[in-house]
């Protein structure tokens, strides 16, 4: 409970500072009015992917895909792009409010069509993919105004990319987070390395590792949301918003604390587990960590520790190393350097030099769905630090890096 609570001190300063610096940027921004609404051509048709609601000083986004869990694809990203941009410079529009249709805010980016544009040989477009997302995710980290993103539901990989380096995220009974790549060959992306490595102690690692998930009690308890509320109160957090006539974070604050909830999480989360997260989570290798988890299950018969084994030794073996190297690298760097190393990680998944292991994943979990992945490399073993190295690299000298407007946009974070 102490340390729960120690954290909510840091997170409540934390955000103080915040809430100065971003007043600080965007003390040239006008203070809005209700108007009517000036942006009618970037208003979607109900069957679009992204839809939008105006409102008295803020504008909504839903994440419109409703039987795909709102996967993010490459058109969602540019019409993103294209809303955010003109947002950010109209004075009669305070914040953004971010939210899902249906069960999940966003299951991540749309991996299934990535593994058909690798089958077909497009890897062009799965640069294109990566490029307008990641492009996007740098928007909401440096974005002038306010952002709430309403997390009411799933949210793994990239919608965590596209809600956690905003102002605020609202988790609820319903959330469900979780980085789940290297159980489909992957690497944790979309900035994942820079938001999990900072989490306290060696969480982030764990997290990368395993894909295990969190409830939003346990997503506020860590620093993942800002506020916790429940389901049902998510209307009437909407209506609060919706009245709004401000761009000042420490407004849309209140709002939001109007219906938020302090909670602890449940006797077996494993914000609990701080110490054995520690100790084994912070070694130096992938097989020094399973090597300390192994000893801990048998020192303690804790059948916690057998089921995080099995998960272990069922991903990637080249994903756990290249996922444990990023979060370790993430800790040192800052939010745009992690993303474009992210995007290198990126390409090199798809391309497949090293290993084909994201096409066999996706294949094995989300495809055939017959949840036995033929990994190569087999075992850890057979992992070499060159191919740590090259994974982390460019695909070639001449391979533009991504690309984002740092000297005119510095994040946040």
């Amino acid at each position: 409970m102490q340390s729960l609570a120690r954290r909510a001190r840091f997170l409540h300063r934390r955000s103080g500072n915040f809430f100065d610096e971003f007043k600080r940027r965007t003390r040239s921004i006008g203070s809005c009015s209700n108007t009517s609404l000036s942006d009618h051509s970037l208003i979607a048709d109900p069957d679009s992917d992204v839809l939008v609601e105006g409102n008295a000083c803020s504008r909504t986004v839903i994440l419109n895909r409703p039987s795909f869990l709102n996967a993010l694809n490459t058109s969602m990203g540019k019409r993103l792009q294209k809303l955010y941009r003109s947002w950010e410079g109209n004075p009669d529009i305070g914040f953004m409010v971010m939210k899902g249709s249906g069960r999940a805010f966003c299951a991540g980016g749309d991996i299934v069509s990535i593994h058909d544009m690798i089958r077909k040989g497009n890897i062009e477009e799965c640069k294109e993919f990566f490029w307008t997302l990641y492009n996007f995710m740098y928007l909401v980290g440096t974005y002038l105004k306010p952002h709430v993103a309403i997390l009411n539901g799933i949210t793994m990989g990239g919608g965590a990319g596209v809600s956690l380096p905003g102002t605020f995220r609202v988790a609820t009974d319903k959330s469900a987070f979780a980085t789940p790549e290297t159980l489909i060959g992957f690497h944790p992306d979309a900035g994942a390395s820079f938001h999990l490595s900072h989490l306290p102690g060696h969480l982030g690692e764990y997290l990368a590792l395993t894909g295990d998930m969190l409830n939003g009690v346990e997503m506020v308890a860590c620093g993942l949301a800002t506020h916790y509320s429940l389901s049902a109160n998510v209307p009437a957090i909407e209506e609060c918003l919706k009245s709004l006539i401000t761009d000042d974070p420490s407004v849309i604050e209140t709002c939001l604390q109007k219906y938020s909830y302090l909670d602890y999480p449940n006797n077996a989360s494993v914000i609990w587990r701080t110490e054995i997260l520690d100790k084994c989570f912070s070694h130096d290798t992938v097989e020094e960590i399973i090597d300390a988890l192994e000893s801990e299950a048998e020192k303690t018969k804790d059948r916690w520790c057998n089921s995080i084994l099995k998960k272990l030794k069922y991903a990637s073996p080249l994903s756990l190393k290249a996922a444990l190297r990023s979060i370790r690298e993430g800790r040192l760097q800052t939010f745009d350097q992690c993303l474009i190393r992210e995007y290198r990680m990126s390409l090199q998944a798809v391309v497949g030099q090293i290993s084909g292991d994201l096409y066999e994943g996706v294949r094995a979990r989300l495809v055939d769905k017959d949840y036995a992945p033929k990994w190569d490399p087999p075992s850890l073993e057979h992992v070499t630090q060159d191919m740590v190295d090259q994974y982390l690299s460019p695909l070639s000298p001449l391979e533009p890096d991504l690309d984002l407007p740092t000297k005119q946009r510095e994040a946040f974070m």
